[in-house]
């Protein structure tokens, strides 16, 4: 809470946080936080309570990322595309006392709202229904003084869920340490100050919203909230709004930088744009980097990692490189943050990998940013920190210079023949193809080599291409035992709520994909 302490004493008057027509400044708006926290200690909420939050990126949700930790109680952000099934279970397992809702979700919640035992208050963020509490009312019957909690860089800050692909979700506990050292290891990286205006593409629940919950408000910058991500909207709130910074998974800088060219036009040049979730294209990189005069910061981390523990740190070389080369470096997942602690990329024996750029190991952390371990479930925290460091499950290697490249999930790893086949590298050939808007590689059964390359390709709007063509681009361009064996033309890619490829629905679901 030492951002937000700092940033009321300077930056009281200047503007902090925009939402449609509502235009806060940094005294108004901690205002708010503070009758927030009164109200929800009237409730009865104190140190080491929860409370969960079912919101988009609006005013009223990053209020409750410093009411809720003001009073040493715990955050619960939740994925609100989750359905009532999954919800029911994270509030649960989380052992919440109090859920907030948008609006948009309060007849989903109410209909579950008996199997929630333990939750004894559901607050209304928006709009209203029987029943609940209206937070703005809440906040007008409140007072400012509050008991601020005494609370330790140990503390629980938050319980951030993991997706949930293969297994039910597991709740990461994140420190007030961790989340410190992430936005401070951040802002020495990818410098924020004053003058800055952030605006949020990425959804706060996704791991504190990778902490610029707190790093912006560190910074004095504006928080510009987005509710919901569509690239008209956000090239308008760039324009009108003058936005100079915002992060985004790979798959929403591919929709944004392929918008129509008359939404793109008269663009601001020189937005700095940080990018993590999933390996990026080099395409990606320099169609946004080249067409739009943006600089991509490409970052690396989990949300068992606060998140970031890499990231692609520029260096005056790099800037003597093609364009293509560049984006290609940038493409790489980097070295690590100051801040973060150690990285390194180990084989099966736990012996660090050559720095050759070929031989695969796996990711392994531990230092500042690593969390406390997962809620309630010491089984899966005893697996994921064996030897007293957490494993990552990504498959990489590093290059000569000490930067690591990701080149898959050990889980999405093709085994063809006996040869270990990179889904990324093929995905990363194939969108150089003009026709290919997205594509998804993942290994498929094979009678004769095990399994083989099966590519998932979304085509650019109003562009025509057929298996043959991009087949011959592939070999072109790949090892012939690389390239895909097949392919499979889809309308869109089945993808979590941050914009992850959900590969396991394309291995063994196909019939749930939209096909063209």
């Amino acid at each position: 809470m030492e951002f937000a302490r700092r940033s009321r004493k300077l930056y009281a008057q200047r503007e902090a946080v925009v939402d449609g027509e509502l235009r806060l400044t940094y005294a108004q708006f901690f205002e708010r936080c503070d009758r927030a926290s009164a109200a929800l200690s009237k409730l009865g909420i104190g140190k080491g309570d929860r409370v969960a939050t079912i919101a988009p990126n609006t005013a009223a949700h990053l209020e409750q990322f410093y009411a809720v930790p003001q009073l040493g109680a715990v955050v619960v952000p939740l994925n609100y595309r989750l359905i009532a099934e999954d919800l029911v279970y994270l509030i649960n397992h989380s052992g919440a006392r109090v859920v907030c809702a948008h609006s948009h979700y309060l007849d989903m919640v109410e209909g579950m709202r008996a199997r929630c035992p333990e939750v004894e208050h559901f607050v209304a963020l928006e709009g209203a229904k029987t029943g609940w509490l209206n937070y703005e009312s809440l906040l007008a019957q409140a007072a400012t003084e509050f008991p601020r909690a005494e609370v330790a860089e140990s503390d629980l800050l938050a319980i951030n869920y993991t997706s949930g692909t293969t297994s039910k979700p597991k709740g990461v506990m994140i420190t007030h340490r961790n989340a410190w050292v992430n936005a401070v290891g951040t802002i020495i990286h990818h410098p924020m100050s004053t003058a800055d205006r952030y605006l949020w593409t990425l959804p706060m629940f996704h791991a504190n919203g990778w902490t610029f919950v707190w790093s912006v408000t560190a910074a004095g910058a504006t928080h510009v909230c987005l509710r919901k991500v569509e690239p008209a909207t956000v090239y308008e709130r760039v324009k009108g709004e003058r936005i100079t910074m915002f992060c985004a998974a790979p798959t929403v800088l591919i929709g944004i930088a392929n918008a129509p060219a008359e939404i793109r036009r008269n663009t601001p040049r020189g937005l700095r744009v940080m990018t993590a979730g999933a390996p990026p294209s080099a395409a990606t990189i320099e169609r946004v980097e080249q067409d739009l005069g943006w600089t991509i910061t490409h970052v690396y981390g989990l949300t068992e990692t606060a998140p970031f523990i890499t990231i692609n740190e520029p260096r005056p070389e790099f800037a003597e490189l093609s364009p293509e080369k560049r984006a290609t470096q940038k493409a790489r997942q980097g070295v690590e943050l100051i801040t973060s602690g150690e990285l390194r990329v180990v084989d099966e024996q736990g012996r660090d990998v050559p720095r050759d750029g070929a031989t695969l190991g796996e990711i392994i952390a531990r230092g500042n940013v690593i969390m406390a371990g997962y809620y309630n479930d010491p089984e899966a925290t005893a697996t994921a920190m064996g030897g007293g460091w957490f494993h990552s499950g990504d498959a990489a290697v590093v290059h000569a210079d000490g930067y690591v490249e990701i080149r898959d999930r050990f889980k999405d790893v093709i085994i063809s023949g006996g040869e270990n086949i990179s889904s990324v590298e093929i995905e990363g050939v194939l969108l150089r193809h003009p026709a290919v808007l997205e594509v998804a590689v993942v290994g498929l059964p094979h009678e004769k080599w095990g399994e083989t390359p099966h590519a998932f390709v979304v085509l650019r709007p109003g562009v025509a291409a057929g298996e043959k063509e991009i087949h011959e681009f592939a070999h072109a361009n790949l090892a012939g035992f690389k390239a895909p064996k097949a392919y499979s033309f889809v309308s869109e890619l089945p993808k979590t709520a941050t914009g992850k490829i959900q590969k396991y629905v394309l291995r063994g679901k196909q019939s749930a994909i939209a096909r063209q």
